[in-house]
């Protein structure tokens, strides 16, 4: 049974929003697997199995990509090295890169276990099933707390050698996976560009009342030597905010001045801002653009690129 760590217990956590997410996930719950073989021309199923979920135990890229067919193989290693370690953290489901080990049951079929910080997976390899070019073994994967799940990995010969294929139903397909984890990329950045703007206004209303009136830029919003904050360096936001840019989203500061003949207090009290952010790569970094105003509305659309106003539709946010 797999069996938490004794330093943390906690299991690892993850916020992709891929739809495939959820079948690298189930192959994830396979979790870990250990190997320490590693054939690059493996001569059984199990040997190229255990050596693949070795592989994403440790992170290591190279050995991975051997364990996978060609085709996918080549758009793997194509993959961004932060994309190729999100894919094998699916594939065991940890977090951290861990220690594989590799054992063998009472009924003589393997189990591989891998071992990380805070968290261990088990996974319990079953009869393989093996059809000229074809195999498919099915594994029991123990959940603590919960009953035992079980998934079939499909293999295919392929140049002497047996290739991971599939999780249960589900082909592999990494160039259609990296589509998706690309939408899902940005998706999650357009919700941290919300995230940023609204943080840059509680900043920008925390200096005022501290101040007296709106900062003439994002700078002065940033970081400030320790103990020594000052209008020059409030301390209320990260460098890359106060740089104006963050996440792939550039962001753009206008101060709207208070209409009438006011007392410069009273005009500065009166002030009203604008907050923009813009992806800096369209359709790379994200697809909206966002605003929002001193009175909290948040308005944005797809813009293909230009910078969002006011006259932009209203977006419900958390």
């Amino acid at each position: 049974m797999s069996k938490p760590a004794p330093k943390s217990p906690a299991r690892p956590k993850f916020t992709r929003k891929s739809a495939l997410t959820i079948v690298c996930a189930a192959a994830g719950l396979l979790s870990a697997t250990a190997a320490q073989s590693q054939q690059l021309n493996p001569a059984s199923p199990e040997v190229a199995l255990s050596g693949a979920l070795s592989a994403a135990c440790r992170q290591d890229p190279a050995a991975f990509a051997n364990f996978l067919t060609s085709d996918n193989a080549a758009a793997y290693r194509a993959l961004p090295a932060p994309q190729r370690t999100a894919f094998m953290k699916r594939f065991v489901l940890l977090e951290d890169p861990g220690r594989p080990l590799l054992s063998t049951s009472a009924t003589g079929h393997t189990v591989v276990r891998c071992e990380s910080p805070g968290i261990s997976t088990e996974m319990r390899f079953g009869e393989t099933r093996s059809r000229e070019n074809l195999a498919f073994i099915p594994m029991e994967i123990p959940i603590p707390g919960e009953a035992s799940r079980s998934i079939t990995f499909g293999l295919v010969r392929e140049g002497g050698s047996w290739k991971v294929l599939s999780v249960g139903l589900i082909l592999l397909d990494i160039p259609a996976m990296e589509k998706q984890w690309g939408q899902a990329d940005m998706e999650a950045r357009e919700d941290e560009a919300i995230a940023d703007l609204r943080k840059l206004a509680t900043a920008l209303e925390t200096y005022r009342r501290a101040y007296g009136k709106l900062p003439d830029t994002l700078e002065p919003l940033g970081p400030a030597p320790k103990g020594e904050i000052s209008p020059e360096a409030a301390g209320l936001i990260g460098a890359d905010l106060s740089a104006g840019s963050k996440d792939g989203y550039a962001i753009r500061y206008r101060i709207v001045a208070a209409g009438g003949n006011l007392a410069e207090e009273d005009a500065n009290q009166a002030a009203k801002f604008e907050l923009a952010a813009t992806p800096i790569e369209y359709a790379k970094t994200g697809r909206r653009s966002f605003f929002l105003d001193s009175g909290g509305a948040l308005r944005g659309a797809d813009k293909q690129g230009a910078v969002a106003t006011s006259a932009d539709p209203r977006i419900t946010s958390p």
